[in-house]
């Protein structure tokens, strides 16, 4: 048999006849003494968490009261896992922390007072501009001022990320940190979402660490009420699961009695501040009301069920602990039940009236600051420190011979030796990835760099790319410069999440108040003659350019490639700027452009009193004129440059002169230069290397279209396929052949 819902109503009903039925216990303890026999607790401490449960359990309440009328747009709430109030007293205030989206009494149990907590939060359920932490963007649980970090994460993908945090903490650091040096890092989550992949990793990671002797302060905080939306999570699966991971301890308590998980999480707590190595707390808990507003438990729970939960109530499993030690009577337990629901109800009234988010650019301001003259200066003061100070410690690093003095270099050359300069100049960047340290690189780029600057900078990690981003998203928000490298783009698609469900929403959802700087080093795209097949040779972008925020570098030339290497990482130290830097395998080791022997694909490298006039600016293009350049205008990108440049060269044998745009950022496009070169002759041949379906030729045709142009244009792009193995990947890719038939159906018109 169905059972019936659980409404607010008689979930407030419930808890009054629950908690009138206590009986009196006859003695009394004293507020500093503990809570009961055996406990760590205090009476005190469990009164002031008792507050914070009640307003936690008011917010829920609050929410769907302004749902009611169509002021409330977020009802998932915390009913049932209040204990987690308890976990915020265990911990010092400066522990940063990722919450689950029911831990708003851990929230509330941190919060300066229960009315700062219930305005921050009902601003979010209200979509309030006032909203302090993100704006009116979303409903989330976080603050700078409480260093909680927000997440809106439903699937665990904040895990990888708590790792890497941890991960950070647990490093030496000269100079001023984020967060105290014994920190630890907290993040809690939900039974059904660690059976997420990125759980997962995030379990593994932190076992790898410490089977490596890696220190991680990790607590992880699994808070199970056995569903997952409407799918029971399996009798004793979760403990099974936890209990057996390697390296990780486990603890587990009630988390229904505020007591219990209070000794629980004091004791996991003190383990991983004192040793520095990770451990999870397993509360048992349930859910009161369903999974949000909309949902209708009644479908698939049964009345037994939902009554078993009911039974578990934590604020009666409070209220019991209170009243049998004499530190409140059942009269006065609901006198405050009242009291704190009259001030929550209060306070929802008075946001209904603030203002909302008022246009587009009010929406988008934090999500991607462009700051262009700050991120010129950072490379003229790195110009600077390298020419300088610095001078002596860049030769050293160079074995004597700097690559300004080396003779023109090839794009691997030209990255590793930027590589080396950046480490020089910011003492915060990290480099790391596989194969990244001693091999120095599947394809050589950055070789030697770990014997420069040793294996607590640069060094190998974990063959998981979901765990190297989690390690750049921990280490960017503590202030650290990573760098993390993805070695085949078709292997970014294993935990692309870790960018759009977070690096790119971390400045969105906090104002900027928490950034994941990074540039993430990729090498992809096809071409590889020796090395095939649809992993090593991935064309698709697509995921890249669809997430708000991200800037995506595409450096074809060496010429390009140091300056807009410069520039992202820059624009990371100077903006918060999450940067793909796809690296195109083919280029790697290219020399020559029209003949063999020409070494015309090289390029010197710059000194550093050059680097400043040098700058690549995210968002501009560059054009290389051929001939009279007025006949035809050729946008490519990547592989696409070098393949165009050659067929240019032909077409101005014939007579034809062209204007070769190199896009370098395929995310955001350079619109304005993209229609400038195409109205300059009226003909625009776009040359994509990506799909047709999805490709960057799509976009640039809507650019075009976008920017009023009127004139012809033809997209000549790879086939709707995988790479295949061998000559096969010739008739499925861009070639120059095809690149020469479409420039002569435009100049035929």
């Amino acid at each position: 048999m169905l059972g019936r819902v659980t409404t607010p109503q008689n979930l407030d009903e419930r808890f009054r006849d629950a908690v009138s039925a206590l009986p009196d216990p006859g003695a009394r303890r004293a507020p500093a003494d503990a809570v009961r026999d055996g406990a760590l607790l205090t009476g005190a401490r469990a009164q002031e968490l008792f507050d914070a449960q009640l307003a936690s359990r008011h917010l829920d309440l609050a929410a769907r009261w302004l749902r009611s009328f169509n002021e409330g747009f977020y009802t998932i709430g915390s009913s049932g896992h209040e204990g987690n109030a308890a976990v915020a007293a265990a911990l010092l205030p400066t522990d940063p922390a990722l919450l689950h989206y029911r831990s708003a009494a851990f929230f509330c149990a941190r919060a300066k007072s229960i009315g700062d907590a219930a305005r921050d939060v009902l601003r979010g359920v209200v979509a309030s501009a006032n909203e302090p932490i993100a704006g009116g963007r979303h409903k989330v649980l976080g603050s700078a001022d409480l260093h909680i970090i927000p997440t809106t994460s439903t699937v665990a993908s904040h895990l990888p990320r708590a790792v890497g945090l941890a991960w950070s903490l647990a490093r030496p650091r000269a100079g001023q940190r984020r967060w105290p040096a014994d920190a630890i890092a907290v993040a809690s989550f939900g039974d059904a979402s660690a059976n997420h992949a990125s759980a997962t990793a995030a379990l593994n990671s932190a076992g790898w660490f410490e089977h490596s002797g890696v220190r991680l302060p990790l607590l992880l905080i699994c808070e199970d009420n056995g569903l997952g939306i409407s799918v029971p999570s399996p009798d004793g699966w979760l403990a099974a699961m936890l209990s057996t991971r390697p390296g990780v301890r486990y603890t587990s308590a009630d988390g229904c009695d505020l007591a219990s998980v209070h000794d629980a999480a004091v004791e996991a707590a003190g383990f991983v501040r004192r040793e520095r190595r990770p451990a999870i707390l397993h509360l048992s808990m349930v859910r009161l009301m369903g999974h949000a507003g909309a949902d209708a438990e009644v479908g698939y729970r049964s009345t037994e069920e939902i009554n078993r939960d009911l039974e578990r109530d934590p604020l009666v499993g409070t209220a019991r602990l209170l009243v049998a030690a004499g530190l409140m009577t059942p009269e006065e337990v609901v006198a405050r039940y009242d009291e704190i629901g009259w001030q929550v109800r209060k306070v929802a009234e008075e946001v209904l009236g603030e203002p909302k988010l008022a246009g587009v650019a009010e929406v988008v301001a934090p999500l991607a600051p462009r700051r262009p003259l700050r991120v010129a200066h950072e490379i003229t003061e790195a110009a600077t420190r390298a020419a300088g100070p610095g001078a002596a410690a860049r030769l050293r690093s160079f074995d004597g011979k700097l690559p300004e003095q080396s003779g023109p270099l090839t794009l691997a050359q030209t990255i590793n030796a930027t590589l080396t300069d950046a480490m020089l100049t910011n003492p915060g960047m990290l480099i790391f990835g596989e194969d990244v340290a001693r091999k120095g690189g599947v394809y050589g780029v950055t070789k030697r760099l770990q014997e420069r600057f040793t294996a607590d900078r640069v060094f190998d990690t974990l063959l998981d790319e979901t765990t190297i981003l989690g390690l750049a998203l921990g280490a960017g928000v503590d202030g650290l410069l990573p760098v993390p490298e993805i070695q085949y783009l078709a292997y970014l698609h294993n935990a692309e999440d870790q960018i759009r469900g977070e690096a790119a929403t971390l400045s969105f959802f906090s104002q900027g108040a928490y950034k994941n700087p990074m540039v993430v080093r990729i090498q992809g795209l096809a071409y590889q003659q020796a090395f095939g097949g649809h992993f090593h040779n991935d064309n698709s972008v697509a995921v890249l350019r669809d997430i708000p925020g991200v800037v995506l570098a595409v450096p074809a030339r060496p010429s390009d490639a140091a300056p807009m290497l410069r520039t992202s990482l820059a624009s990371a130290a100077a903006d918060g700027t999450v940067c793909v830097f796809l690296e195109p395998i083919a280029l790697y080791h290219t020399r020559d452009l029209y003949e063999q022997g020409d070494n015309e694909w090289l390029a010197p490298y710059a000194a550093p009193g050059e680097w400043s006039g040098q700058h690549a600016p995210i968002g501009r293009a560059r054009t290389y004129p051929v001939g009279n350049a007025a006949d035809l205008t050729i946008v490519t990108f990547g592989n696409g440059l070098r393949m165009s440049l050659r067929v240019a060269a032909r077409l101005a044998e014939q007579g034809y002169g062209s204007r070769v745009v190199d896009l370098r950022w395929l995310s955001p496009l350079p619109t304005a230069d993209l229609v400038r070169e195409a109205a300059a002759t009226g003909r625009v041949l776009i040359v994509d290397e990506t799909r047709r379906s999805g490709g960057v030729g799509e976009g640039v045709l809507a650019a075009l279209v976008d920017g009023g142009f009127v004139g012809s244009a033809r997209r000549i792009a790879s086939a709707d396929s995988l790479i295949p193995l061998g000559p096969a990947a010739q008739h499925v890719l861009v070639g120059e052949d095809a690149i020469t038939q479409g420039a002569h159906a435009l100049l035929a018109r």
